[in-house]
């Protein structure tokens, strides 16, 4: 009966010593940047930096991403509208824009997935963005600084974030006049 047991556990070790071997085969280069697509959308330089940083050389890489792009896996206007999309509600268009050059994506990508932003009105957006936040105008000097580095934080200009401030007072001091009795 031992003996039995005994052999089975050199079995088992063996068939596990066995799918080890087989498990410690690093996959290719091309199916680990394929898996890294699946999960997500990634740049071109972004992808290649990764895949470079688990030790393959860049000419490797490069020629691996080439033919990526070429069976449409890999493409830089499609991750830059992704970035876009993702942002776009919660950042201005300069916030995307340094986005786009920080993952250093293709400019005529960058630029093509920016223009779906030209038709929005930063103004609309700012307050909006204001308004979730914030709600209420600054009660001090302290406080209307803290909500114009919050505007300026994401990426709108110091006069459209003094504009979203002051349309807000003025909304506020139309409420009051109306509350007061005549």
């Amino acid at each position: 009966m031992r003996a039995r047991k005994r052999d089975n556990r050199a079995q088992r070790s063996e068939a596990a010593d066995n799918a080890g071997e087989g498990a410690k085969r690093k996959p290719s280069l091309a199916a680990t940047a394929v898996r890294m697509l699946a999960r997500r959308e990634y740049g071109r330089a972004e992808l290649t930096d990764r895949l470079v940083m688990r030790g393959a050389s860049r000419e490797e890489v490069d020629g691996v991403l080439d033919e990526l792009e070429r069976q449409g896996y890999l493409s830089d206007a499609r991750f830059a509208h992704a970035v876009v999309a993702q942002k776009t509600g919660h950042y201005g268009k300069r916030a995307i824009a340094h986005a786009l050059r920080e993952k250093r994506v293709a400019r005529e990508a960058a630029a093509d997935a920016l223009r779906a932003l030209e038709g929005a009105d930063e103004l609309a957006l700012a307050t909006a963005l204001w308004q979730r936040r914030y709600g209420q105008p600054p009660r001090d000097e302290r406080d209307k600084a803290r909500q114009v580095r919050f505007l300026l934080a994401r990426g709108f200009s110091t006069s459209m974030a003094l504009k979203v401030l002051r349309a807000a007072g003025a909304r506020d001091a139309e409420n009051d006049e109306g509350d007061t009795p005549t």
